[in-house]
């Protein structure tokens, strides 16, 4: 009998875009795939087409040792708590405890690069106890550190292309972008595979760029110019927090730049097409592709 495969988060975009990999591209039968959502009622249309859908609320312990139950392979997307530090570690871990009592036989984990101590990144602490939690649990694992993805860029390309100006901290730091849609489909084939074995991928674009780089891609692109504009971290926070952000939001932000400046994202793997059998796509051609969302 098929194994039976729980997506955590389904109602997200990458959760959304696993089990549609799960579905159209490794052909698992509908009724293997365990879909758990805080809000059912938005996977009506997997449900149409045969998943099962769960309610699970990481918040709540009760309800994720339901929804784990019967799973025999678990994909638990990192949550978006981002903004309370420590919130999100806390949810993730009542996860890993919740499949260890359900006795699911191999845990996936959506992580980021390169998270041990000393990382920039704010949140960067969650996904490493995260990980040393899964590894303590004695369940095989398999550990999926996602690069940055292309579509974060939208946030902020259209404020920028409308001053003409991009103000960073990540001084000549390169970042390897990669498309969501391409780490899904790495992430649902480690999902679906039959491998017992523990292993950790970092998943990236084909190359990493500077904020100068794709300054010059989206200039190519929009045939508008853009000025990159470095900041100390300091002085970019606080102007993030004159544009309206929150304090907290300004230093998740700007951590992205430090950890980009020291090198953290700039790392590039083979491990998209290894896993998934197709090429990443490249960032301009994601730009191109993309040209409409530039303007926001």
């Amino acid at each position: 009998m098929p194994k039976t495969l729980l997506v955590t988060g389904a109602s997200g975009q990458l959760g959304r875009s696993v089990i549609r990999h799960l579905l159209d591209a490794a052909n698992v039968p509908a009724n293997r795939i365990i879909a758990t959502t805080r809000t059912p009622a938005n996977l009506a249309d997997l449900a149409a087409r045969g998943v099962t859908v769960r309610a699970a609320d990481f918040d709540d312990q009760a309800s994720l040792a339901k929804a784990f139950a019967g799973a025999d392979r678990a994909l638990i997307i990192s949550t978006d708590q981002v903004e309370v530090r420590g919130k999100r570690r806390e949810q993730q871990l009542a996860a890993v405890t919740a499949a260890k009592q359900a006795g699911v036989g191999h845990l996936l984990y959506t992580s980021m690069p390169n998270p041990e101590p000393g990382s920039p990144v704010v949140f960067a602490p969650d996904h490493y106890d995260t990980e040393q939690a899964i590894k303590a649990s004695g369940i095989p694992y398999t550990i999926f550190r996602n690069g940055w993805y292309d579509e974060n860029l939208f946030m902020a390309l259209p404020q920028i292309l409308a001053s003409g100006q991009w103000y960073t901290s990540a001084g000549d730091g390169a970042i390897s972008y990669g498309t969501r849609d391409d780490y899904a489909a790495a992430i649902a084939a480690g999902l679906a595979s039959d491998t017992g074995e523990s292993t950790t991928y970092t998943l990236t674009g084909p190359k990493a760029y500077t904020a100068a780089e794709v300054a010059a891609f989206v200039t190519e692109v929009t045939a508008k110019p853009i000025q990159v504009i470095q900041l100390s971290d300091e002085a970019l926070t606080e102007g993030m927090k004159s544009a309206g952000l929150p304090e907290s939001l300004a230093k998740v932000l700007v951590s992205f730049d430090a950890a980009a400046r020291v090198g953290d994202l700039a790392m590039v793997t083979d491990a998209v097409e290894k896993l998934s059998g197709r090429q990443p796509v490249p960032l301009k051609q994601f730009l191109e592709t993309n040209k409409a969302a530039l303007a926001g």
